[in-house]
C-alpha cells in the first residue's frame, strides 16, 4: 500500500486540483465529459468554487503522496427537492504512477463513507466510460450495480464512447460496505 494522506480539498488546493484535472483531461480523453480546451478557459475562482466543501451537498476528496496531489474524486448532491435523495460521483482520477496500489479503493471508500453521513442521501450514482474496465471493477467491488448504458455518451472527433451507468443504494442499517478495504 502506498503511503498517502486522504482528505477533503479546500480553497488552498485549487491550483493543485486544476493542474491534476488538466492532466486527467489530457491523458484520459475518453474518461471525462469535459475537455482540456474547456478546462483552460476556466479561472482560478471557478476551481476554488468547484472544490469548496459543503459537506451536506458537495466535496472533493484528494489523495496526497509526499505532499503532492495525485488523485481526486468528487461528490455532488442533486439540488432539486425531488432528487435530493441522490448524489453523484464525478472527477475520479489517479495519476498513472499510483494506480494499482490500492489508492483508488481507499479514495472511493472515503468518498462513500462521507456520503453515507449526509442526511437524506439514499443512493450514489456515477457514469463511467465503458472502456474504463479497471474503474468499473473498482465500483462493482464497492457494491455499485449497473443499471444501464448510454450509447454514444461522448464524442471525441469521429469516435463515440459509451458510458456505463451505475448506482449504489445506501442502507440505513449498513450505509457503506467498507469491510472490503478501509485502510
Amino acid at each position: 500500500m502506498i503511503p498517502s494522506e486522504i482528505r477533503v480539498l479546500g480553497a488552498d488546493d485549487a491550483g493543485a486540483f486544476s493542474q491534476l484535472r488538466l492532466e486527467a483531461l489530457e491523458s484520459e480523453l475518453q474518461a471525462f465529459g469535459s475537455s482540456a480546451t474547456e478546462h483552460r478557459l476556466l479561472t482560478p475562482d471557478v476551481f476554488r468554487a468547484r472544490i469548496s466543501s459543503d459537506p451536506a451537498n458537495k466535496f472533493v476528496v484528494g489523495a496526497f503522496v509526499g505532499g503532492q496531489l495525485v488523485a481526486t474524486a468528487g461528490l455532488v448532491r442533486e439540488p432539486n427537492l425531488k432528487q435530493r435523495h441522490k448524489a453523484r460521483i464525478w472527477g475520479v482520477y489517479l495519476k498513472a504512477n499510483v494506480r494499482g496500489q490500492g489508492l483508488g479503493r481507499r479514495l472511493l471508500t472515503e468518498v462513500l463513507r462521507r456520503a453515507a453521513r449526509i442526511e437524506g442521501v439514499e443512493q450514489i450514482q456515477l457514469a463511467v466510460a465503458a472502456p474504463q474496465t479497471a474503474a468499473i471493477a473498482l465500483y462493482h467491488s464497492h457494491g455499485f450495480t449497473s443499471y444501464g448504458r448510454e450509447p454514444r455518451a461522448l464524442k471525441i472527433g469521429d469516435r463515440y464512447i459509451d458510458e456505463e451507468l451505475m448506482v449504489l443504494h445506501l442502507s440505513k442499517h449498513d450505509p457503506v460496505d467498507t469491510h472490503r478495504d478501509v485502510r
